[in-house]
């Protein structure tokens, strides 16, 4: 016959151990919810109605600011520009930081002044920043014309030219923004183990050979973090267009956010406006999807 057991009922858990828990994290709760859910919900709302900064409409216009996004051509001109600031911004903020690492990484007695150096420009506000480069910019007397003057060019109105000014701020963004991913990458870099690189040197592996087969395989997934974190950050481009050249010249510059800060902020269309931030929202959303799983589709690490 079978030997039954019996099944005791398990002691109630006290109070602390059940709830306990969510006493710890209600506060964060409750700061989430006030400061980044309910605002998300509101804008959303927002975008259905005649809202005015101003406090008058607010009567419920269903899809039409929805509809006046996708026929205003400022909106696809300042989405456009995002767009190529993204583009020209992103690849050398992660192959020079990726670079300035492993030098520092490598640099031995200087490394500290090597990692003081690069990463100094990112502590600066962008009031400074951008008042510094609009003076290495300005003609008759600045840096950059001056060193082209000497070489026997002719003088660029950077700031002012429509095809230079995106350049512009885009170098700026790279000297000030840079230090950043630097830091990633050197904390990634001291990450891998020595004796990897021991092992590779006495099978006859060369520095190329140790950088291309142990070192940038290693660094995918942190290249991964990095590209998606800076792809974010310059869709949200804004402080130093709008210091260095307001938008212009002919809005050549203007980013998106920039154009729903005047629509905004300007214009007092709060309900147009939320309708604009929900489009470039759903931007931002694809394009961090996209490129995590662009990163995340190989995972084949080094063992």
């Amino acid at each position: 016959m079978a030997e039954q057991t019996s099944h005791r009922p398990s002691p109630a858990q006290p109070w602390t151990e059940k709830w306990g828990g969510l006493l710890f994290v209600t506060p964060f709760l409750v700061l989430f919810g006030f400061f980044l859910l309910w605002p998300t919900v509101a804008g959303l709302w927002n975008s259905f109605f005649n809202k005015s900064l101003a406090g008058v409409g607010g009567e419920f216009l269903g899809l039409a600011n929805w509809r006046e996004v996708f026929g205003d051509p400022a909106v696809w001109s300042s989405l456009k520009n995002t767009l190529v600031f993204t583009a020209m911004s992103t690849p050398p903020l992660v192959i020079t930081a990726l670079v300035m690492a492993l030098l520092a990484n490598r640099a031995g007695v200087f490394g500290w002044f090597l990692r003081f150096a690069y990463f100094a420009p990112f502590v600066l506000p962008a009031t400074v920043v951008t008042l510094i480069w609009v003076w290495i910019y300005q003609p008759g007397f600045g840096l950059v014309n001056g060193l082209l003057t000497s070489a026997g060019f002719a003088e660029i109105d950077w700031l002012n030219t429509e095809n230079r000014a995106m350049l512009a701020v885009v170098i700026t963004t790279v000297w000030w923004t840079v230090g950043f991913n630097f830091l990633l990458y050197l904390a990634a870099l001291q990450g891998i183990p020595e004796h990897l690189y021991e092992a590779a040197s006495i099978d006859g592996a060369g520095g190329r050979q140790q950088l291309f087969r142990i070192t940038l395989p290693l660094l995918r997934r942190t290249t991964g973090l990095i590209v998606v974190l800076q792809l974010v950050a310059s869709l949200k481009i804004f402080d130093q267009i709008y210091l260095m050249t307001v938008g212009g010249p002919n809005f050549s510059t203007r980013p998106i956010i920039q154009y729903i800060y005047e629509t905004g902020f300007t214009s007092y269309r709060i309900g147009y406006a939320s309708a604009i931030s929900y489009l470039f929202f759903v931007v931002i959303v694809i394009v961090s999807i996209a490129q995590f799983k662009l990163f995340s589709g190989r995972k084949e690490d080094l063992r």
